[in-house]
């Protein structure tokens, strides 16, 4: 038999079953069953002493586990003493016990309690950290559900009113050009009346659409929706591939606030200005935006990548940002142009159907500027909110700032001097491309013209 040292314990617990407690299960055991273990042994192992089994059993080096064989039914436990020199002796015990004793766990195991209270607060700072990340998430899941159900309504806003107004528009041009065929008298003051109070609603109608842009209330909306759904899957990711530090938690905080801030859910007040004085990319993203978290010592940058990315910046903000800084520019001024001309042509429209037959020098334009009015106005009515010029508007702002995020995550790169502080140089540099709609290699091809002010080519192939 292998040597064994009895300086320490195996503690042998039973489970308790029903209303009893656990005790030990070596104090009920009487000398007889020890006398049963060392019958069981083999001639070779009868000749140790009654002292020398209890060692075995008090042996941190023994193993004793319940064999497969063994049944509860039978009265007998069969186990086996595996010993230091990895060799098994198979014994039979009894189970006299059996109704109270299911298992055996022997365990040997020592913590020092300074350093499990270091491991425990540790891990308590985890799972206050993973809470509020799923915290911050579900509020994020809400939003997102708000901004879509909100866009949805201003969706149906926007269809309802350019169809009301054009209908009233379309009905006040009807009823003026049928005032000109009806006697004078009553059935002429109902038509005349009837066509102005028609021309004066959708004048009215058309300044309160004109100011709040429907169309472009719903893009914001529908913007605000596919962001939040991107931070709530990024959220989750981080909860999955890494441990969640406060900083994230702040992060994702951060870029929340700046989401509310980009794209507020209240109409008046706090609704965005639908016709800026200054027109600038849309910014939905916090100001400090570059994760703080050290990977290694270069961090996957070299000289190539940065001067790649160098070329690549200069493409965006000489091509990219420029051209739709443009172009938001140029529907904004055909969005105020019809935003102007369509409730000044309802109010002409409503002046010429107040003066239908009143005066004969007037008499007859007043019906061809009620009738051709009314028509015009519901065609200039078509052409802005039909054609959604306030979400094309919208819709190249926020282009805009998707380019001017890539400037400013490129800028904040270069910017930090220490590489382990930046985010890794070749998952920057794959996710760029697929920003871009490129591959790698076509990004890296790109680069080589950045610094070509005569270059034409856009860095983005999506938009």
């Amino acid at each position: 038999m292998s040597h064994v040292e009895p300086s320490t314990f195996i503690h042998i617990f039973r489970k308790p079953m029903g209303n009893d407690i656990s005790t030990p299960f070596l104090q009920n055991l009487p000398n007889s069953y020890f006398i049963s273990l060392h019958q069981n042994l083999p001639n070779s192992k009868r000749k140790r002493s009654y002292i020398a089994e209890m060692g075995i059993l008090q042996a941190s080096s023994c193993l004793l586990y319940p064999s497969p064989s063994s049944s509860p039914h039978d009265g007998r436990l069969d186990a086996a003493v595996r010993t230091n020199g990895g060799s098994n002796l198979n014994l039979s015990l009894p189970m006299p016990l059996k109704e109270n004793m299911e298992e055996i766990t022997m365990t040997k195991t020592h913590i020092p309690t300074q350093t499990r209270q270091t491991k425990t607060t540790r891990d308590e700072d985890s799972i206050s950290t993973v809470a509020k990340l799923y915290a911050i998430a579900e509020q994020v899941a809400d939003r997102a559900e708000m901004h879509s159900n909100i866009g949805e309504q201003r969706h149906n806003w926007n269809n309802l009113l350019l169809n009301s107004i054009n209908a009233i528009t379309l009905t006040a041009a009807t009823t003026v050009a049928l005032s000109s065929a009806v006697p004078a008298g009553a059935p002429l003051l109902a038509l005349k009346l009837s066509a102005t109070l028609l021309y004066s609603a959708a004048t009215g109608l058309l300044l309160v659409v004109n100011k709040i842009q429907p169309s472009q209330l719903a893009e914001e909306q529908r913007n605000a929706t596919r962001l939040f759904r991107q931070l709530h899957t990024q959220i989750h990711t981080t909860l999955t591939l890494s441990n969640p530090t406060p900083m994230d938690v702040n992060h994702a905080m951060e870029r929340v606030l700046a989401l509310d801030k980009a794209y507020p859910l209240p109409l008046l007040p706090g609704m965005l200005e639908k016709f800026p004085h200054v027109v600038e990319p849309t910014v939905w993203w916090p100001s400090n935006h570059l994760p703080q978290e050290q990977v290694c010592e270069r961090n996957g940058w070299s000289g190539e990548l940065e001067e790649e990315m160098r070329g690549i910046l200069g493409i965006l903000k000489r091509k990219d940002i420029a051209d739709y800084v443009r172009l938001t520019k140029l529907v904004l001024k055909v969005n105020k142009i019809l935003a102007f001309v369509g409730p000044l042509l309802t109010g002409v429209s409503a002046l010429g159907a107040a003066l239908v037959r009143t005066l004969p020098s007037v008499g007859r334009w007043a019906v061809v500027v009620g009738v051709a009015g009314g028509a015009l106005a519901a065609v200039v009515n078509t052409l802005e909110h039909g054609g959604q010029v306030g979400m094309v508007f919208e819709l190249y702002r926020n282009c805009g700032g998707f380019y001017r995020l890539l400037e400013e995550s490129i800028e904040s790169n270069l910017k930090e001097r220490e590489l382990g502080k930046r985010e890794n140089g070749e998952l920057f540099e794959m996710k760029l491309a697929l920003q871009l709609g490129r591959s790698v290699s076509e990004l890296r091809n790109l680069a080589s013209s950045g610094n070509d002010v005569t270059a034409t080519e856009f860095a983005g192939k999506l938009f």
